[in-house]
């Protein structure tokens, strides 16, 4: 059995001063601290803490090694985005870290594949690198779930959704840029609360929007972080489809039905969480994600899929990796015998 990490994140060690290079102040930038440490900058702002996990390819082999993570897609960090600047640059800024994520995951081609970002902003631009990249070697897209007041049921966000499928390439949306910033400034409430907020917001702009009724079949789009709030509150949309017009006026099917034309992540953190998210989703469209190697990520890189005490041992098998194979169109590697591991994971 192949295990795939399909959600995890990474920096470069370096890369180009974007201050200077664009004459304008605010970019994201790392500040090294020694010992493989370091501090993700925005401007003046300190963002983010990180090690070096996030720029090494040796520490993060060693580290899945260490966790029997044998397969790890990786993409940048939602800050390196850049779509709320001028379309130009933020293709640059994408070329830049694509370039970046190549060059990493070419050291373990066996081991490591990257998802590519695209100036989300601009759908032409966003179109040509996504071709770009694709040919290059990334195995999908990752994109932010919105672009300033722009939601997925956006025509321009649309278009670009319907030429990955053309393309073939597989897309990973992730929150960024959270709503509610002035009533959530204390206690990370952003990321905690906000931030699943996103993803149920745009996975329900899709489906009541009537956009996965343009959008073909064969696009192969998943939402980081179990589909946040969705999966738990579906229940309550279905009900107000059923008695509120306005909710159904622009979806022609309940909203439920929808569930097989995406897929989640698995990272809630929680057993029974996890056991609900798959009674909600189906086995087949739960990947087996961590958010690696942040603070907010599985620390014991799948322990809750391999000790879940409500999964069986068929539904961790296609979880932990044959439905990100088949989603990514990987080639599963030869794997030692872990037959032993889910004692070693027990929660």
């Amino acid at each position: 059995m192949t295990t795939v990490d399909m959600h995890s994140h990474f920096f470069p060690e370096t890369w180009p001063d974007l201050a200077e290079r664009f004459g304008t102040p605010d970019w994201p930038w790392m500040n090294h601290l020694g010992d493989g440490n370091a501090m993700v900058m925005v401007g003046d702002h300190e963002f983010r803490p990180v090690y070096s996990a996030c720029w090494s390819v040796d520490k993060r082999l060693e580290e899945m090694d260490r966790d029997g993570i044998d397969q790890q897609i990786l993409c940048a960090t939602p800050v390196l985005f850049a779509y709320l600047r001028k379309p130009e640059e933020a293709a640059d800024c994408a070329r830049i870290f694509n370039d970046a994520a190549l060059d990493m995951t070419a050291a373990a081609p066996d081991r490591l594949f990257p998802l590519a970002q695209v100036p989300l902003q601009d759908t032409d631009r966003a179109c040509r690198e996504a071709e770009r990249a694709m040919t290059d070697g990334h195995h999908g897209i990752q994109i932010g779930n919105h672009v300033g007041a722009r939601d997925l049921d956006d025509e321009g966000l649309i278009a670009f959704l319907q030429h990955c499928a053309t393309i073939g390439a597989p897309v990973l949306v992730h929150p960024w840029d959270m709503l509610g910033a002035d009533r959530m400034s204390k206690w990370m409430l952003q990321w905690l609360v906000a931030m699943p907020a996103e993803t149920q917001l745009s996975i329900l702009t899709l489906i009541l929007s009537g956009a996965f009724e343009r959008l073909p079949r064969s696009l192969n789009i998943c939402f980081a972080h179990g589909g946040g709030s969705f999966p738990y509150l579906l229940g309550r949309v279905d009900n107000a489809w059923r008695h509120r017009d306005i909710v159904r006026e622009d979806c022609p099917n309940p909203p439920s039905s929808y569930v097989d034309r995406f897929s989640v992540d698995s990272a809630v953190f929680d057993d029974g969480a996890l056991r609900l998210l798959v009674d909600v989703m189906g086995k087949d469209r739960v990947m087996f994600g961590t958010d690696y190697p942040f603070p907010l990520g599985e620390q014991k890189m799948g322990a809750l899929v391999r000790g879940s005490k409500r999964l069986s041992g068929d539904e961790k098998r296609i979880i932990l990796g044959e439905n990100a194979i088949r989603f990514f169109g990987l080639a599963p590697i030869d794997t030692v015998d872990r037959a032993n591991q889910e004692e070693e994971f027990q929660p």
